[in-house]
């Protein structure tokens, strides 16, 4: 027999560690012959939404399994559901399985609607999997139905849910990854702990308060394993990795102690919780080593008091301006809109005192309405409106119109493009003089790009400049040229630029003195000194740039020494150059 896990991902540089510890988990602890000689298999199917549904569905009738149990999330259910009401048509001895978080809350009802879904997974599925294969490889008569945390039909039809009665323990998953060959140029996602210390009301996470870790230096050996392979980055999934201290500084002098200069594990913590030896341990990492995603959510006191979050806002805004000015660590950091008690002004002032925090990334996030959360619950209390389908974003609330959601969809654009992407940071930075505070610059582009009929229109990086100088110009024609320079400074930041856009400085009466330049660095390299050695001049012109800009000052980029947070050139001020 053959039973495939399928995964149908974002984007193809996500995997699905769900299916691949199952799979182990099974393979590890169910001892019948039949798994280990190949009479029962368990495949893994990996595939993304961007996929055409008739090549997903070609595939899995290729493999011909006889079981297919899907990993259904908000992002993909749609996709799942509609293979769901095909692939029983094109093998119709299939059984469909589903399991994941949008499956596990409301299994009965799903069993009922959709007559293909053979049977639900409900909550961690380790456990549940591995005795799902043993009733299969029994064989006739097969009883699903006293298996912990499934849900199936009886022979009558009713639907008979048994749930999860005990957790996993960590400690008991094997290691996923073994073989690092399928997960190139891929996201390595790593757990080591489940659950989370706070009830915030609209996540799945609080649901499961008792937090367990897996080992510690059961993950320290397994970190050791990526260390060594040199993988580009790791990002673990615990929902509040440093809630054990302990924990988090073992993990966190390890990478320390034995960093390979490659790669950069990812971890989203509490700020509020980080304690004087963690920081101190942290502003001696090298710059990439780690980086936090640290979710706010609102600054509103209102709002934060309703969603029982615990934060500390005052203790949170110190702790990232501290790591700001270790300048070793990318923090990003979140904000929710549709949040009770948020209205549009009062998410303004969240936004700026967030925007103030200096994050390299601050990710607007809308409100989703999960099923089994208990904002859920409280959505009619709320006046909460979202969409009937995944991901049940919100459309209103009793503070927030359908208006003003839109308005501050087209501000998350802006936000993406021109404050997240890090493309034009120097500019940004100078344009907010312009405006009375952060949010109402990003709140000026969207409605500058809704007037010219820019929004939803997939543009060139090239033009996203040039709207950018013509929204500028409008707003301070006085100080364009000074703009115009700015933004050539960005672009040049990020690239040695094959063709240069309308508004750069000419370059033409500096030719010779560019040109005289990197004759003399060829010979001295007083600048280009890292991977330089050994070029000629002309061959230096098209490996890093000079510009001279309006105020006459020469700046030279250079692309082989880059910030390990931001990517940017190095940058050096070679002089005031007469023309």
């Amino acid at each position: 027999m053959k039973f495939l896990l399928a995964a149908l991902n974002a984007k193809y540089i996500h995997s699905n560690p769900g299916i691949y510890s199952l799979k182990a988990y099974a393979e590890a602890y169910v001892e019948e012959p039949e798994l280990t000689d190949g009479r029962f298999q368990i495949q893994i199917g990996e595939y993304t939404i961007n996929n055409q549904l008739d090549d997903i569905l070609k595939d899995i009738y290729l493999k011909q399994p006889e079981a297919v149990g899907f990993s259904c999330y908000i992002w993909n259910m749609a996709y799942v559901l509609q293979l769901v009401r095909d692939l029983p048509k094109v093998l119709p001895q299939v059984e469909i399985w589903l399991g994941g978080p949008e499956v596990s809350y409301d299994a009965a009802e799903i069993l009922r609607r959709e007559p293909g879904v053979f049977g639900i997974m409900m909550g961690e599925g380790e456990e549940t999997f591995k005795e799902v294969v043993r009733s299969y490889i029994k064989g006739s008569p097969r009883d699903f139905t006293k298996i912990d945390g499934v849900a199936v039909r009886d022979e009558e039809g009713n639907v008979l849910e048994n749930p999860l009665k005990k957790a996993v323990d960590m400690s008991r998953i094997p290691f996923l990854y073994q073989d690092l060959s399928g997960f190139k140029n891929r996201i390595i996602y790593y757990e080591s702990s489940r659950g989370c210390p706070f009830s915030c009301s609209y996540c799945l996470s609080s649901i499961d308060k008792s937090v367990r870790f897996r080992d510690t230096q059961m993950v320290i050996k397994e970190l050791d394993f990526f260390l060594q392979s040199k993988v580009p980055q790791v990002k673990f999934v615990d929902r509040t990795f440093n809630c054990n201290h302990n924990h988090t500084m073992a993990i966190w002098r390890h990478l320390l102690e034995h960093d390979n200069g490659i790669t950069n594990f990812h971890f989203e913590i509490a700020a509020d919780l980080l304690t004087e030896e963690e920081l101190e341990l942290m502003s001696r990492m090298r710059p990439g080593l780690i980086q936090l995603e640290i979710g706010v959510q609102s600054t509103n006191p209102d709002t934060i008091k309703e969603i029982r979050r615990t934060m500390d806002l005052g203790v949170l805004k110190d702790i990232v301006y501290k790591i700001n000015r270790f300048g070793n660590i990318h923090q990003h950091l979140d904000l929710i809109a549709g949040l009770p008690h948020e209205d549009y002004e009062s998410f303004r002032r969240s936004f700026n005192q967030v925007y103030d925090m200096k994050p390299e990334q601050l990710q607007l996030g809308f409100l989703k309405v999960l099923k089994g959360s208990y904002m859920s619950e409280k959505a009619e209390e709320y006046g909460v409106r979202f969409k009937e389908e995944a991901p049940y974003e919100v459309l209103s609330t009793r503070w927030l119109n359908y208006g003003e959601i839109l308005k501050l969809k087209n501000l998350e654009e802006m936000l993406e493009v021109y404050g997240n992407s890090g493309q034009f940071r120097t500019t940004i930075k100078e344009l907010l003089n312009e405006f009375a505070s952060p949010f109402d610059m990003f709140e000026a582009l969207a409605e500058y790009y809704d007037k010219q009929e820019l929004t939803g229109i997939s543009h060139s990086r090239m033009a996203r400049y040039e709207i950018l100088e013509d929204f500028i110009r409008q707003q301070a024609p006085e100080r364009l040229p000074m703009y115009q320079d700015l933004l050539v400074y960005d672009l040049y930041l990020r690239e040695n630029l094959k063709s240069r856009p309308r508004f750069c400085a000419d370059q033409e009466p500096y030719k010779e003195q560019i040109r005289a330049f990197f004759t003399e660095e060829a010979k001295s390299f007083s600048y280009l000194k890292e991977g330089y050695e050994g070029y000629e001049s002309r061959q230096l012109m098209k490996m890093a740039h000079v510009e001279v800009f309006r105020d006459q000052r020469a700046v030279l980029f250079d692309y082989k020494k880059r910030d390990a947070l931001t990517h940017n050139a190095a940058v050096y001020e070679i002089g005031i150059w007469r023309n």
